[in-house]
């Protein structure tokens, strides 16, 4: 029976202590990010923690580890650009190209030629329409 009542007072919730020096739990805890050489500031009473941290040089700047630019150069180009630009190199010597180069070059130049001619004559057709105003009824 005597272990039995010891055993209920060990497992039993604690009594709350009053305690004249103030043991208890802190009233106030502050929590402050620093930025560059800031010191972290002096607990201003006994009952007060300061959690301060480094949040790095400062608020508006962007980190350093992404302030890296990227290299320029051939690893650094999207497929697709890589792609484009051989794709528009090797144009010189496919037929419509207009180019001296290759056996379908020539067929290019009579288009281009076209398109030339046609653009100077829309390009006349909106300049005489200037020149004479709009038509009065």
């Amino acid at each position: 029976m005597l272990s039995f009542l010891f055993a209920a007072l060990i497992a039993g919730p604690a009594l709350p202590q009053d305690s004249a020096q103030g043991d208890g739990p802190p009233q106030r805890v502050r929590s402050i990010l620093l930025y560059g050489d800031e010191q972290c500031p002096k607990a201003q009473s006994e009952d007060e923690i300061v959690v301060c941290a480094n949040a790095g040089e400062s608020p508006y700047r962007i980190p350093k580890r992404f302030r890296e630019q990227p290299k320029e150069g051939p690893a650094s180009n999207a497929w697709t650009n890589r792609v484009e630009s051989v794709e528009q190199f090797n144009r010189a010597g496919l037929p419509n190209s207009c180019s001296p180069v290759g056996s379908g070059g020539q067929t290019g130049c009579t288009r281009a030629a076209i398109r030339q001619w046609y653009q100077e004559r829309v390009d006349q057709k909106a300049k005489a329409a200037r020149v004479q105003g709009p038509a009065e009824d």
